[in-house]
């Protein structure tokens, strides 16, 4: 397996980290599935135990080290299942967030911006694939022929101001107006989602999850809100 992933490894990615996770990783692949690309967490102070994600031709694996790193707890999602996934890069890396069907969401934080992009486009790759049944080109010897991408230019970072009020995260009277008037809600809202882009969308949805981890909504608004932005991704 390490034969075909000399691409990863000459990118960022820690050796070490690699050969172990891949290592594990044999005895669970099944049948024509193929690794695609692997993500490793790389925190700004030490990372002992870093979590991982796996991308295959078949689905996405998050691999979570367990009993001081003596174990390894996998959990896998098939690409049919998969509804959307997301990049958010900061100052010190980048976010990975994939939503499911069943309306999950998991996140894989501190990635190394150059592998969650890597990450990101393969993702892409496959539910362009489930979507309209576009292959990869096959060539006389039976391969697949590989693909090759224009390097995505480097997005400048600004400095970021941690928010304590959570309560400036989202203009409040929109949403407020909504829940006090539930009869009143006309095509406006539905046309200003309609107009945000995938990361603007992206970010109404983070800033939604925040405030239900503050107790300042319940799962049920976050659950209704969550899935209105979902249908316009």
């Amino acid at each position: 397996m390490i034969d075909n992933l000399k691409k990863i490894l000459n990118e960022d990615q820690d050796p070490k980290a690699i050969e172990k996770i891949t290592s594990k990783l044999n005895n669970l692949l099944m049948s024509n599935e193929e690794v695609g690309y692997i993500a490793v967490q790389k925190k700004p102070a030490v990372t002992i135990l870093p979590d991982s994600i796996v991308v295959t031709n078949k689905r996405i694996i998050l691999c979570k080290p367990k009993n001081l790193g003596l174990s390894m707890e996998f959990i896998d999602y098939d690409w049919d299942d998969i509804a959307a996934s997301f990049v958010k890069e900061g100052i010190l890396g980048a976010d990975f967030t994939f939503s499911t069907k069943s309306d999950l969401t998991h996140t894989i934080d501190y990635l190394p911006k150059n592998q969650a992009r890597k990450l990101y486009t393969y993702a892409k790759e496959q539910l362009d694939i489930l979507k309209n049944g576009v292959q990869a080109p096959i060539v006389e010897n039976g391969e697949k022929e590989e693909t090759t991408y224009e390097a995505i230019p480097e997005i400048e970072e600004t400095p970021t101001e941690e928010v304590t009020n959570f309560a400036e995260i989202i203009p409040v009277s929109g949403y407020r107006e909504e829940k006090q008037f539930p009869g009143d809600k006309t095509e406006n809202t539905e046309t200003g989602l309609g107009e945000l882009s995938q990361d603007q969308l992206f970010e109404k949805l983070q800033n939604y999850k925040k405030l239900l981890d503050n107790g300042l909504i319940l799962q049920g608004e976050y659950d209704t809100l969550k899935k209105e932005i979902l249908s316009y991704m």
